[in-house]
């Protein structure tokens, strides 16, 4: 028996989710409702697609192959309805960016705001994760990311460079001695990720300056931050979150001044979907304006 789209719907957010009560949330329904539903595509498919355990629903075997089909219808819908929706003058329905959570709290806000602003009957949801987003469960619909993905069908597009420094309050510095090179930051506490927790090279800035040693950590860039700003160590921050703190001071910009970019990386099966591409490009162009309005102001 051939699913139909509905049940395919409520599979592929339990798959995404992993669980009944979150997949009921996104569809609005209640969580027995998701549970039947499941079981009578089962049934229909005379398949088990999903094994229950402590961390929830888990896809077998079967599960794993309906689901690649499931993307695929997806995708298909996804476009047709982006070449309906697309054709009109404002955009509509739901669009999912995930991004790590630097970009999600300093840029994106203000860049999304402006293009609901733009277009108010569009729902735009920001998936702020200290981790890659996994676009092949379509976690989201584009993603906001450092390096450029060589792997997967995706397309992958350079958005913007951006400038990060060493910052600290000016209070530490009052109470610390003098940074004049960087092999003074070794007499000094640092702020930075999670060592075991980076998910990506290019976020690993204090290996590169010679720093093995992290006295304050997290995974967030926002408590990086905060703890900067308060006056806890010295860490390493994008320039463009700069104008929130600013209480927060750039250290050594003669000697360390680096340089990452973002890239947006969408589904390849997108391409032709009108009206995903014209966020697309709203998105980037608003980054782009921002980071360097940000950076404008943070004097760089």
């Amino acid at each position: 028996m051939t699913p139909n789209w509905d049940d395919m719907r409520v599979f592929l957010a339990v798959a995404r989710e992993e669980s009944l009560s979150s997949a009921g949330r996104i569809l609005k329904i209640d969580p027995a409702t998701v549970g039947r539903r499941i079981a009578r595509l089962e049934g229909s498919l005379d398949a088990q697609l999903f094994t229950k355990s402590q961390q929830g629903y888990i896809l077998t075997t079967a599960g794993e192959r309906l689901l690649d089909h499931g993307l695929q219808a997806e995708e298909a819908m996804r476009a047709a309805a982006g070449a309906v929706v697309g054709s009109t003058e404002s955009l509509s329905g739901q669009i999912r960016i995930g991004a790590p959570d630097g970009s999600a709290n300093y840029l994106l806000p203000q860049v999304c705001a402006k293009i609901s602003d733009a277009n108010p009957d569009l729902d735009i949801q920001i998936l702020a994760l200290p981790r890659i987003i996994n676009l092949s469960r379509r976690e989201a619909d584009m993603a906001v990311t450092v390096s450029a993905p060589t792997a997967g069908k995706l397309l992958v597009q350079k958005v913007s460079d951006y400038k990060l420094h060493l910052v600290a309050a000016q209070d530490y510095l009052d109470r610390h001695a003098p940074i004049q090179t960087v092999e003074d930051l070794k007499a000094h506490r640092l702020i930075g990720y999670i060592p075991d927790m980076i998910f990506d090279r290019e976020l690993d800035y204090l290996n590169d300056l010679g720093i093995d040693r992290v006295a304050l950590a997290s995974n967030s860039v926002p408590v990086q931050l905060r703890q900067a700003a308060l006056g806890a160590g010295i860490c390493v921050a994008h320039d463009f979150t700069l104008p929130f703190h600013p209480n927060l001071r750039r250290l050594l910009t003669d000697q360390v001044s680096l340089t990452r970019s973002f890239h947006l990386v969408r589904h390849q099966g997108d391409q032709r979907n009108e009206r995903l591409n014209r966020f697309a490009q709203a998105l980037t162009r608003g980054i782009r304006d921002e980071v360097a309005r940000l950076e404008a102001e943070a004097g760089t």
